[in-house]
């Protein structure tokens, strides 16, 4: 699963990299985002004619929902079934989108103990683009959004048996345009894409949603991957 990570970057840098219209509030860094807080997307605005960057609820809750709480449960879509279920499949139909991230963290059990380990490219300072589905809810529409994982691949095995859906941009426009072959839309990253992948060992600071800085991002030189 992917049940928190990292997202930093501007509403300038969001709307120049994804080529969207910036209709964002001021969105603030967070080295620490948690499931329920609000989270840049970009999604494909008809009415605008343009990708749009937003901010939506992590968690999505369908529109039969009787309230809010069910996104809680909802913060991951797994690709197997995201065409089918109930809860995800109108979404993934006709209203997905991109959700940005530097990084995401996963914890690996080490005796009696739990290491933290965050997964980020390599070479650059370029931001992750998941792929999302999103929803409205309610009379006064809260947008609320999920992250589509899949099985994980090579060396990130290790670390767990789930990984993010993570979009190269030539693959953007398919999955925001809704419609489309669903085996090809819900394709994983090749071998050669996964390696350039990073996974960095961290300090425990990240379990603790309170803590929130660019230190928790920062390697922890005495932990090695098995």
């Amino acid at each position: 699963m992917c049940g928190r990570y990292a997202t930093t970057k501007t509403n300038a840098d969001l709307s120049a990299f994804f080529e969207a219209v910036d209709d964002a509030e001021p969105l603030t860094p967070s080295w620490n985002v948690a499931p329920t807080a609000a989270v840049p997307v970009i999604r494909e605005s008809q009415s605008r004619g343009a990708r749009v960057l937003g901010t939506a609820r992590w968690g999505l809750v369908p529109p039969w929902a009787a309230d809010l709480k069910a996104g809680a449960r909802m913060i991951n879509a797994r690709a197997e079934t995201v065409a089918t279920l109930r809860s995800f499949a109108p979404s993934f139909a006709r209203r997905r989108c991109l959700v940005p991230a530097d990084g995401w963290f996963e914890w690996v059990r080490d005796g009696t103990r739990k290491q933290a380990f965050y997964m980020t490219p390599r070479a650059d300072d370029e931001p992750l683009a998941f792929a999302g589905l999103w929803s409205a809810w309610g009379p006064e529409p809260v947008l609320t959004c999920s992250v589509v994982t899949t099985a994980a691949k090579g060396g990130l095995t290790a670390v767990h048996d789930r990984m993010p859906l993570i979009l190269p941009r030539d693959r953007w426009g398919g999955w925001l345009a809704g419609g489309g072959d669903p085996e090809e839309l819900l394709r994983p990253l090749s071998e050669r894409e996964l390696d350039a992948i990073q996974i960095r060992p961290v300090g425990p600071a990240v379990g603790n949603v309170r803590n929130n800085g660019p230190e928790l991002l920062e390697a922890a030189p005495e932990v090695t991957l098995f």
